[in-house]
């Protein structure tokens, strides 16, 4: 029910509801986290709000591992309130398929190989997310050049390119590999409606590749963020100690929650207040990102382009 194939990436304490809509009215689908917000009737609060700024479909983020202990609870607001797609990651997609399927909603997973997306394949799954080297938030190791011919190769489902897409010649390139649609997220952050702190906004506008590099500290596993002089002394790997706790049986479910809830809190501390500890997840594609516009224009920029490079391909045959 969208206009182009283009779908905002839901992220961490970014995708609020006025960018959630704003997407949609352009003719794309606005991706939100439920753990944007504290609380599950908050997070309700927040569906409805864009409903009453939209018709359009929009999606959600749900981490559907054993550590969010909200999942039932906003899976339910969910059904309720008739979101359309749900993207899951970080866990087992199961129950949510089930409970989406039976409103008719869609479920989209999160994949960074080809064992976990038959998987989620076999569980009914709508399509799948490729997240691939260069994307923001927990990217994938391989290149989108291979991990979309091969997914493609493999899969009888949908799947959505993810990893550093910033403008329309990517989004032709993935479509020609083999994906349906795109997902796009840094390229969002740089946006009017994004309300981040603005030194978020232009260290995305000043970052380059080079600056983008994975840690462990934020959740225990890597996660892309640009670097600072913070995040350079904060290190990428576990201390010893943290490694073997986050490993051993007793005690990993506790380290995983801790390391999760300190990770959230320094994103969330960086993203909304300046601050000396400048914690700002972003993925490759900040490279080719130059300035901060309307989300509605980031959409139209992307689509002007796409034709401009499909209509330079078919010049070269």
């Amino acid at each position: 029910g969208i206009k182009y194939p283009i779908i905002a990436g839901p992220m961490f304490l970014v995708s609020d509801e006025p960018l959630t809509a704003e997407v949609g009215e352009a003719g794309g689908i606005g991706g939100m986290p439920s753990l944007n917000w504290r609380t599950t009737e908050e997070f309700r609060a927040a569906v409805r709000a864009v409903k009453a700024k939209t018709k359009t479909p929009f999606a959600v983020n749900l981490i559907v591992n054993k550590f969010n202990t909200r999942q039932d609870a906003d899976l339910a607001v969910c059904v309720e309130e008739g979101v359309a797609m749900i993207v899951t990651s970080l866990g087992n997609p199961k129950e949510t398929i089930r409970r989406m399927h039976e409103v008719g909603g869609k479920v989209f997973c999160d994949v960074t190989n080809l064992e976990f997306s038959k998987k989620v394949q076999d569980l009914g799954a709508d399509g799948v997310i490729a997240v691939s080297a260069g994307a923001g938030g927990h990217a994938g190791p391989t290149s989108p050049l291979v991990l979309l011919p091969y997914l493609k190769r493999n899969l009888q489902i949908p799947i959505v390119a993810a990893g550093g897409i910033s403008n329309g010649e990517q989004i032709a390139a993935a479509l020609i590999l083999g994906a349906s649609a795109v997902q796009v997220g840094t390229r969002f952050i740089a946006t009017t409606e994004a309300k981040v702190d603005e030194a978020y906004k232009k260290a995305i506008l000043q970052a380059t590749p080079d600056d983008i590099l994975m840690t462990k500290k934020i959740s225990g596993t890597p996660v892309a963020v640009i670097k600072t002089p913070y995040t350079s002394k904060m290190g990428t790997e576990l201390n010893f100690v943290e490694s073997w706790l986050h490993k051993n049986p007793h005690t990993k479910k506790y380290m995983k929650m801790l390391r999760t809830y300190i990770g959230s809190e320094a994103l969330r501390k960086a993203i909304v207040t300046p601050t000396w500890k400048e914690v700002w997840s972003a993925g490759q594609g900040v490279g080719l990102i130059d300035d901060i516009i309307p989300a509605r224009e980031v959409v139209a920029r992307m689509v002007k382009e796409y034709h401009e490079a499909v209509d330079a391909l078919r010049s070269h045959q």
